[in-house]
């Protein structure tokens, strides 16, 4: 049986760097960089591809597809805020969850990546969301939102603290280590079948595991987008009634 790191790399057929690249800004992933850019060009494509050709009355399946996911995130956007503050926030969230998607989707095709198995992919989106929290808070209250750092009593602020930089951390790994754990699952899988590393970049195993591993990546975008819509509405609620 080959270790992970053989199969690691017989995978990557394309010859990416494994080892980090020196930068004059410290240490980046150049394989996470690539397969980032791809998506986000993926994403750009697939939005334009359903909506180029608008129609009300014969509309593609292309546009129909893409209609019922923006709904059912509307809704839900909805369900926790109100449809002033729910219009304002679904370019960042539909857009959040479609890179998500993708990204999470893209590693199902042989030889390809999934950025989100990087941590510090996930860990930018979590920051990036956090950071929005923060901003539509101090928009809705100004300075006055971080009295719930201190309320009800001062000596809780420890324990909001921690509270505050749990958020984005939990999101982070949630994310990453499912994610993570669908492609060592797979390349556990090319171990453990002698020749199936170097047929196609894997694609047996990709192809056992395809059905698990699309259930997997729509529910951990679900999931963020969940937790994203979830703070948000915490902290405009509570900006609204301290």
């Amino acid at each position: 049986m080959k270790t992970y790191q053989e199969i690691e790399y017989e995978v990557n057929v394309w010859g990416f760097p494994k080892e980090p690249i020196e930068t004059f800004i410290g240490q980046i992933n150049a394989m996470t960089i690539v397969h980032t850019w791809i998506v986000m060009f993926l994403v750009a494509v697939l939005l334009i591809a359903a909506t180029r050709s608008m129609s009300l009355e014969r509309p593609g399946k292309l546009q129909l597809i893409i209609e019922e996911i923006f709904q059912f995130l509307r809704g839900v956007t909805r369900d926790s805020l109100d449809a002033k503050k729910a219009s304002l926030m679904m370019c960042f969230v539909f857009s959040l969850f479609m890179f998500i998607l993708i990204s999470n989707l893209w590693g199902l095709i042989p030889t390809m990546y999934s950025p989100t198995a990087d941590l510090n992919t996930t860990m930018g989106l979590a920051l990036m969301v956090y950071g929005l929290t923060v901003v539509l808070g101090i928009y809705y209250k100004g300075l006055k939102y971080f009295k719930h750092f201190i309320q009800p009593f001062p000596f809780f602020l420890p324990l909001v603290i921690v509270e505050e930089l749990a958020k984005p951390l939990t999101m982070a790994f949630r994310l990453y280590g499912n994610v993570y754990a669908g492609k060592v699952l797979v390349y556990v899988l090319l171990g453990l079948i002698p020749l199936t590393a170097t047929l196609m970049g894997g694609f047996i195993a990709s192809v056992i595991w395809l059905a698990f591993k699309i259930f997997i990546s729509c529910v951990q975008a679900y999931i963020f987008f969940v937790l994203t819509v979830t703070y948000t509405s915490q902290a405009i609620m509570e900006a609204e009634h301290h």
